[in-house]
C-alpha cells in the first residue's frame, strides 16, 4: 500500500444556519470577533465581507462587514453591462459587435470587452450613473490617479446584493434574462486563464448564476503551458485615502443560487500578499460551504486537498484521454466517487485509483490528493 500525506487534509465541512436580522449592523472590516468569524469558517489572514438575501422571506439570512468596501475587481462588470443596457430601451436590439462583447465580458469576464465599453460609455462616470440610478450607498469611481482601472471600483457586499436585487425585480424583462442567462452560462475558464468556478459554483448543485472577480494572483488552473498574465486591475497600489485596499490579491464570488434566482449571495474576500490562487480559491470556498444559502443544494461528496501544478483532469480514468481542464495548484476538490483505471506511476508513488470531480465532469488520478492510502476515505466506487 502507497502511504503518504502530503498538505493537511481539509475535512468536509458544515452548515451553519447564522439568522441575522435584516439591517443588522455590521463590524467594521478586520475588526470583527474572533467568535464570528470562526462562525463563518473564515480563515487566519482573510478579511471578508458578505452579504446574503433570501428573496422569498425578503430578509438577509446573512451579513458580515456586509457595508465593508473592496475593490470590485471583475464584479464592476455588472455595473458596465447595466449601465450600456439603460437607456435603450427594453425592446432594444443589441448589435451584433456589442451582444459579443457583452457575452464574453459576463460569461468569461473578458476585460477587453469590459475596457471597450468603460472607454466607450465614460469610464467613471458609468459608476456614478449607476451609484445615482440604484441608490448604492459604498460605490465609488476608481481613484483619480487611476482612471481606467475600473476594476478599482469601490463596492461592497451590501451594494452588491442591491444590484441584484435591481436586476431581479426592477429592471425591464429583456434585459433582467439577457444578464441573468449570461451568468447562467458563466464559463470555466476566464478568457485570461484563470478558473473562475470558485464560490458559488464550486458548492452549490445548479441552478445558480454568477459573476466572480479576481485581482492580484498569478494564475493557475485551465492553462496548460503557460500561466495567465494578471489582469487588468490586478497591479497591486497602496490602499488610498479612502481605505479601499489594492494591495491585497481579492477574490470575489457573487451571484443568485436555487430555483427562481431565490437567494442573492456575494462574498468579497481580501488575501495576504503572495497568497497562491489556489488557496485563495479553497479559503473562499470554505466560507461558502458555512453559509445559510435558502434553497441552495450543496453537491454530495468529500472535499480533499490537492498538490502539484498543472494537475489534468480528464475525461476518462486513463492519462491519453481528453485533458478537460487543469486544477489551480494546491486547490481543494470534491471527490464524488472513485474507482479504479490506468495504474499511474510519479515517483515514489504508484496509484491506480482515480477520484470523480463532479464540478469538473471528469477525473484525475488519486495520487495528486492529499490523503493516506491508495483510496480516499469515505468516497464510494463509482
Amino acid at each position: 500500500m502507497q502511504i503518504r500525506f502530503i498538505g493537511v487534509l481539509r475535512p468536509a465541512v458544515v452548515l451553519t444556519v447564522l439568522a441575522l436580522a435584516a439591517l443588522c449592523t455590521t463590524p467594521a472590516l478586520g475588526v470583527a470577533p474572533s467568535a464570528r468569524q470562526a462562525a463563518i469558517g473564515l480563515p487566519a489572514g482573510v478579511s471578508a465581507g458578505i452579504a446574503v438575501f433570501d428573496r422569498q422571506t425578503g430578509t438577509f439570512t446573512e451579513q458580515f462587514n456586509a457595508r465593508a468596501r473592496f475593490r470590485s475587481a471583475s464584479v464592476v462588470k455588472l455595473l458596465i453591462a447595466l449601465d450600456h443596457l439603460w437607456d435603450r430601451g427594453p425592446s432594444y436590439p443589441i448589435p451584433d459587435a456589442d451582444r459579443a462583447r457583452l457575452d464574453v465580458m459576463l460569461r468569461s469576464s473578458d476585460d477587453g470587452a469590459a475596457s471597450a465599453f468603460w472607454d466607450r460609455n465614460g469610464g467613471g462616470a458609468i459608476v456614478e450613473r449607476m451609484v445615482a440610478r440604484l441608490k448604492l450607498a459604498d460605490t465609488a469611481p476608481p481613484p483619480a490617479d487611476r482612471p481606467g482601472f475600473w476594476g478599482y471600483t469601490a463596492l461592497s457586499a451590501a451594494d452588491t446584493v442591491r444590484v441584484y436585487r435591481y436586476l431581479l425585480d426592477e429592471a425591464p424583462a429583456p434585459v433582467r434574462d439577457y444578464i441573468m442567462g449570461n451568468l447562467r452560462a458563466s464559463t470555466r475558464c476566464g478568457t485570461d486563464g484563470y478558473d473562475q468556478s470558485f464560490g458559488i459554483a464550486a458548492v452549490f448543485d445548479r441552478p445558480w448564476a454568477v459573476k466572480q472577480g479576481w485581482s492580484g494572483f498569478d494564475s493557475n488552473g485551465c492553462t496548460t503551458d503557460t500561466p495567465a498574465p494578471r489582469k487588468q486591475e490586478s497591479a497591486p497600489r497602496p490602499a488610498p485615502a479612502d481605505g479601499v485596499d489594492l494591495r491585497r490579491p481579492a477574490l470575489h464570488t457573487t451571484g443568485t443560487v436555487g430555483a427562481a434566482d431565490r437567494t442573492i449571495v456575494a462574498v468579497f474576500t481580501l488575501h495576504a500578499e503572495g497568497t497562491p490562487y489556489g488557496k485563495a480559491y479553497s479559503d473562499l470556498g470554505e466560507v461558502v460551504r458555512r453559509l445559510n444559502v435558502p434553497g441552495g443544494t450543496h453537491t454530495p461528496g468529500g472535499w480533499f486537498g490537492t498538490w502539484g501544478s498543472g494537475v489534468r483532469v480528464r475525461a476518462r480514468a486513463t492519462t491519453d484521454s481528453a485533458v478537460l481542464t487543469t486544477l489551480p495548484a494546491g486547490v481543494d476538490v470534491l471527490a464524488g466517487c472513485q474507482k479504479r483505471g490506468q495504474t499511474v506511476t510519479v515517483p515514489p508513488y504508484t496509484n491506480d485509483w482515480w477520484a470523480y470531480l463532479p464540478k469538473y465532469g471528469g477525473y484525475i488520478t488519486n495520487i495528486y490528493v492529499s490523503s493516506p492510502g491508495d483510496k480516499l476515505p469515505d468516497i464510494p466506487d463509482c
